[in-house]
């Protein structure tokens, strides 16, 4: 563990090191903001413990920082024969995948990584690891490319001196760079047009606040902190006219998961004829199912609502219900901002044309 005062710059999950002895290093988010630490994991379940408690969060950084897991999975039987590393490398891609249900990224990431070497017979076990590492930086690599990307069409939406309202933690923290609703917001501003975000607190661990606001504040990006009963009255008052969310899962027909509370908020953009927009690189799409009914969605320990942030805030026994995602239906969705276009309307024959043909 290192820390330090917050750096000029950072990377929010990378390796050190080579694929024999290196590990990952990843900012401790659970700390921010008031403390900048970084943490290295060197074995399986170090990173498993990182992605389950949010040390690490969202969806595309939780796929970086398991591929990443993954090479360091691979070597634990030995390093020498190459049965073994095929062996743990199943093992430690199994055991990653039951972090975290819902961000489709982990899961994508995973099987790239059990699937670069089915056609690596004649390799032997260093080879192996090389191959695995390279595998896991070109994720990272890609996901770097895919937020610029998203930065730049989403920063064709943003008119001077709109408001922008967002939910949760869609930046640099959330993915290997740039962000993904949050690097629309960077874009922009780095374009020179004037904006305001107004940044959702994000209950029950405060995402928003913590992370968002931070990151935003870093930039010298102008920033209003409210807390999530707020979105409707800010509407109202006429002081937001763009809702853009980032996205941990999208269905084949554009419904979304997101942090809890998207839902409302994409509910509210609707009643005040604000657009809503969502952002997210083609990895999180899932493809695979029809809509967001069949999206797992993840529960969370109780104590996250009645023990926040250590102080007691319920009564002893009450019953508490702590889904971590909700689903935005396509209808709500304006559009989704992608590395590759703008998908407009959303539905499913825009959304296969943008990423399948």
């Amino acid at each position: 563990m290192t820390e330090s005062n917050e750096p000029a710059t950072y990377r929010t999950v990378r390796w050190v090191g080579d694929s024999a002895t290196g590990w990952l290093r990843l900012i401790d988010q659970t700390r921010l903001p008031t403390e900048f630490v970084e943490i290295d994991c060197s074995d399986v379940p170090a990173v498993w413990e990182a992605i389950k408690t949010l040390r690490i969060r969202g969806a595309p950084a939780i796929g970086v920082a398991a591929a990443y897991g993954a090479v360091i999975g691979a070597r634990s039987q030995g390093t020498d024969d190459a049965a073994s590393i095929r062996r743990a490398l199943c093992l430690a891609t199994s055991y990653l995948r039951t972090s975290r249900p819902t961000a489709v990224n982990l899961f994508w990431a995973l099987d790239r990584m059990d699937a670069a070497l089915a056609s690596v017979d004649h390799f032997d076990g260093p080879a192996m690891l090389d191959r695995l590492l390279v595998e896991a930086r070109k994720i990272d690599d890609e996901d770097r490319a895919m937020c610029r990307a998203i930065g730049r069409h989403g920063a064709l939406l943003v008119e001077p001196g709109q408001g922008i309202l967002t939910h949760c933690n869609a930046g640099g923290l959330a993915t290997a760079d740039y962000g993904t609703a949050l690097a629309v917001v960077f874009a922009a501003h780095e374009k020179g047009t004037p904006l305001r975000v107004f940044a959702d607190e994000t209950r029950p661990l405060l995402q928003g606040a913590r992370l968002t606001a931070w990151e935003l504040v870093r930039r010298g990006i102008p920033v209003t902190l409210i807390c999530d009963n707020m979105a409707a009255q800010v509407m109202k008052e006429g002081k937001v006219q763009l809702v853009i969310v980032g996205a941990d899962r999208i269905a084949s027909n554009g419904d979304t998961a997101n942090k809890i509370g998207t839902y409302g908020v994409a509910l509210l953009a609707k009643a005040h004829g604000v657009p809503f927009y969502v952002a997210a690189p083609s990895s999180t799409f899932d493809l695979s199912i029809p809509d967001g009914s069949a999206i797992p969605i993840e529960q969370r320990d109780p104590r996250e609502i009645t023990h926040g942030f250590g102080r007691q805030t319920a009564p002893d026994g009450v019953e508490v219900y702590n889904p971590a995602f909700d689903v935005t239906p396509a209808d709500l969705i304006t559009g989704i901002i992608t590395e590759k276009g703008i998908i407009r309307p959303v539905n499913n024959l825009a959304i296969h044309e943008v990423l399948v043909s």
